[in-house]
């Protein structure tokens, strides 16, 4: 039976369905246990998973950390095909490509109840918040997914948070062409960071003490990559002119030094903290007075996600550079311990589940 036959024969397919679901119970526990998917609502959908990206998030939380909640589904990032519509969802069709949306307005603060939901305070993440996308089936409401353009393949979707992190941060620094900014940590986010940066006519200079990390940055066309060592003020310096950086974002999953962001931003200047991880993001606070530094938070691209799916149309971020493991056999636990090391962060590869029902 090919691809597209089997997936008709879910799409008809009207008693319950048996699926596959990856549950955290504790710390270093996933447990796989399939249950029955419930009926839609008229305002949900129902989504056959195709592929879930594990990422460093999730091997956070799989750790115990991040503000881990159990037991929850975990998987962040995901694309599928709708299988069931329900009647009051306007624009969706079933068979049509989705990206599962990563985060969620919470419904609770202030901004969400006076119909603000773009403005959210506290804003929900699969996986933690609420249960994520490791399992063969999600039933969600129908604005919880974002319809899939042709010209974006699955595994380009599954980009489409970190594009989307990216250009939430370009929003919030809103500074002019031109204007140059340090990228510290050129991992996957690292990277697809310092290339949307450039897309938008600024120019990223990324750090990092990976070689590999480095060479992928210059493949993409990123000409300022230094590495973490005694030359980096100077080679920093050079780069600018002297006057330092306009702007220094630390991407918490790179496990670097976070002391780095001040030594290359100018005074009076931004830096943000991109991202989730479990860092203490250790700066003193007279460093920070000193340079009358103004220092950002930006977690996730939450409201960002039809630019970033935009982006990916208008091929502003290569892909090409990270290597990608497809894994259709597979104990997420081992994965997850894995993508814990240090060493495999900064590798940068892209690893993949692809879900078979």
């Amino acid at each position: 039976m090919n691809n597209l036959v089997a997936f008709a024969a879910i799409c008809e397919y009207n008693e319950v369905i048996i699926m596959d679901n990856w549950i955290l119970k504790s710390a270093n526990t996933l447990v796989n246990e399939q249950q029955q998917e419930r009926t839609i609502a008229s305002d949900e959908v129902k989504v056959k998973v195709a592929y879930v990206l594990a990422s460093n998030f999730d091997a956070v939380l799989y750790s115990g950390e991040g503000g881990a909640n159990y037991p929850k589904t975990i998987g962040r990032f995901a694309v599928g095909r709708v299988t069931e519509v329900g009647a009051d969802c306007y624009g969706v069709e079933r068979n049509t490509r989705v990206l599962l949306k990563p985060t969620r307005p919470c419904g609770k603060c202030l901004s969400c109840k006076t119909g603000k939901e773009d403005e959210c305070s506290s804003v929900a993440i699969a996986g933690r918040d609420f249960d994520g996308f490791l399992r063969d089936f999600v039933v969600c409401k129908y604005t919880d997914i974002a319809p899939l353009p042709d010209s974006v393949n699955d595994i380009e979707a599954l980009c489409t948070e970190a594009v989307a992190l990216a250009e939430r941060i370009y929003a919030t620094l809103a500074l002019p062409a031109g204007s140059r900014v340090a990228v510290i940590g050129c991992n996957f986010a690292g990277n697809i960071l310092a290339q949307v940066l450039q897309y938008h006519k600024l120019i990223p200079i990324v750090v990092d003490n990976s070689a590999p990390a480095l060479d992928k940055a210059r493949a993409c066309g990123i000409y300022y990559s230094f590495a973490e060592d005694e030359e980096l003020a100077e080679n920093i310096r050079e780069a600018t002119s002297g006057q330092l950086c306009d702007a220094a974002i630390y991407t918490t999953c790179s496990r670097l030094d976070p002391a780095l962001t001040m030594r290359v931003l100018a005074n009076g200047k931004c830096a943000v903290l991109a991202g989730f991880a479990p860092i203490n993001f250790n700066i003193p606070a007279r460093e920070l007075c000193d340079k009358n530094a103004t220092l950002i938070p930006v977690m996730t691209g939450f409201d960002y996600t039809d630019t970033a799916i935009n982006l990916l149309v208008h091929d502003a971020v290569n892909i090409d550079v990270f290597e990608k493991e497809i894994l259709t056999e597979f104990d997420p636990n081992a994965v997850y311990k894995a993508l814990n090391d240090v060493n495999a962060v900064r590798k940068g590869k892209m690893t993949i589940f692809k879900l078979i029902l």
